[in-house]
């Protein structure tokens, strides 16, 4: 029997804020995705055949067409796709990519490794601390792209039912620092960088504006957010601390939540026979980093190929080297402690944390199909169009900072209903890059593509349709069963709200004092 944690109601517990009560209406996200994909269908058959222009990469005008889904060629489409390519193969193998690292935390987990590290963090961090230190580990996991989201989230669980408090808190600490933190690092060149930078110099120049920055200076691509996003860094890391310990903790302490069977908090203590098995552990993670060192180096290496482009095939596996290193520091601490006798022990673990995925698989057949619709009909690109035609006709052209405000909001807005960093610059970066430049000179490439990342991060964690969305719920619902899309995205509300509040003010006064973005 799971062990569960309950506070006494308090007297305004019947009180709940607009977002709460309107969250407690909004339906499971499998729900959500079955009506979104009627409702996609529907559209499809009233606007086929209805043509829009956007302009495209090299200024000249691309034209879309919707497609009406419910011909027989289309009807066709839906059924041949449904399984292989838009679930199983959807963003290049997002599903699978969540299953493997899944492989090897679950071995971590079931060693009883990471519950020996949530012990030794209690003894030796400040909790006080953690929720900053969590935002900030969250927001460098964007070099690693998706592994905050399947390996930090969860361990922020587990580190704070360690602790005795409630598990969500940590998880909406790193939530908030994998997510909306996103496009913040101290590391330059990261590949939201380069897939921004790069392509923000390409809208630029096809449509004759400089790319350059304020002063008159040539960008590099890569490098040309890297003062704000160092110092994004830490600005994000500080408010999220704040909203955690301000808005956060009050309210999920007054939660109650449920301790799995299979997490022991009862001892708080690290034994001997567990600091022996955390040195085992520690010599399995200075194997794996030599054999990834060797791979990074060997056959991982990064090479030219033949159409001229750089390829880092050590980078672009980075999810398998994470799985590799707690499959292999995983079980070097099971075997040291007795937990894995034989390889079949191994096995078992990995084949229970399979057990749990089963709503995560639900929920993707749902929800990549229906993303796969509505990018397959028009739609996506449709809805994006009309947000963006509608800041193009706001009429701001002496008004830079109002420009770059607007701006914002329609990215933030629009990355409510569709997701993709990527799928929505591409849309964006050619109609605005060039378009906020003509209205005002002092919107440089830099300074709009800086917009857009502050936008498009900061509300990835108020939105059922971000692609990790329901993983984090389920995430969440091993401690709290009950738990609904709607109350996830009441708890990161405050996290939202702050940060693109005060990072599209620290944008406005990079601006406003000609600081350089980059370089």
């Amino acid at each position: 029997m799971s062990t569960t944690s309950t506070v006494a109601p308090s007297a305004n517990d019947g009180k709940k804020s607009i977002i709460e009560r309107i969250g407690k209406k909004i339906p499971d996200p499998v729900i959500i995705f079955i009506w979104l994909f009627g409702l996609t269908l529907a559209g499809s058959f009233l606007m086929g055949g209805h043509s829009f222009e956007v302009m495209g990469a090299d200024g000249g005008q691309i034209v879309h067409t919707v497609k009406n889904m419910l011909t027989t060629e289309n009807v066709r489409w839906m059924f041949e796709n449904a399984i292989l390519t838009n679930w199983l193969s959807f963003g290049h193998g997002v599903l699978g990519i969540i299953l493997i690292v899944m492989l090897g935390v679950g071995v971590a987990e079931d060693s009883g490794l990471l519950s020996t590290l949530i012990k030794k963090a209690g003894l030796k961090v400040n909790d006080k601390y953690l929720p900053a230190l969590l935002v900030f580990i969250g927001i460098m996991s964007s070099v690693a792209t998706d592994a905050g989201y399947l390996v930090l989230i969860p361990l922020a669980g587990l580190l704070y039912a360690g602790l005795g408090k409630n598990p969500l808190i940590g998880m909406a600490a790193a939530f908030a620092g994998v997510s909306a933190g996103f496009s913040a690092n101290l590391l330059p060149a990261t590949p939201v960088d380069v897939i921004v930078g790069v392509n923000a110099q390409i809208f630029a120049e096809s449509q004759g504006v400089p790319f350059t920055n304020a002063a008159g200076e040539a960008l590099t691509p890569a490098t040309m957010h890297y003062f704000f996003i160092f110092a994004s860094t830490f600005i994000l890391a500080t408010v999220g601390a704040w909203v955690t310990h301000k808005f956060v903790t009050p309210k999920l302490e007054k939660m109650d939540y449920q301790i799995p069977e299979d997490l022991d908090i009862t001892n708080f203590e690290v034994t001997e026979a567990e600091n022996k098995g955390l040195k085992a552990a520690l010599f399995g993670l200075l194997v794996s980093i030599a054999i990834m060192t060797g791979l990074a180096m060997g056959p991982l290496a990064e090479y030219t190929n033949e159409a001229g482009k750089v390829v880092n095939p050590f980078l672009n596996n980075i999810i398998l080297m994470i799985t590799m290193t707690f499959l292999i520091a995983g079980v070097c601490y099971g075997k040291s402690t007795g937990k894995f006798k034989v390889m079949q022990d191994v096995i078992n673990a990995m084949v229970k944390q399979m057990n749990t995925v089963g709503y995560v698989l639900v929920l993707t057949f749902f929800c990549y199909n229906f993303l796969a619709l509505l990018s397959f009909t028009g739609l996506g690109t449709y809805i994006t169009f009309l947000g963006a035609s509608f800041l193009q006709f706001l009429g701001l052209d002496n008004f830079p900072i109002l420009l770059i405000i607007g701006f914002i909001i329609t990215t933030a807005v629009i990355n409510l209903f569709v997701g993709g960093l990527t799928s929505k610059w591409m849309l964006l970066g050619p109609i605005f890059v060039p378009m906020l430049y003509q209205a005002n000179p002092a919107m440089t490439p830099d300074l709009v593509a800086a917009a857009f990342r502050v936008a498009d991060s900061s509300t990835n964690i108020v939105t059922p349709m971000m692609t990790y969305a329901g993983v984090i719920l389920a995430f969440m619902r091993k401690y709290k069963p009950d738990l609904t899309i709607g109350d996830m995205i009441g708890i990161m509300m405050p996290y939202s709200i702050a940060f693109i509040t005060i990072w599209t003010t620290a944008l406005i006064g990079f601006f406003a004092f000609n600081i350089p973005l980059g370089f």
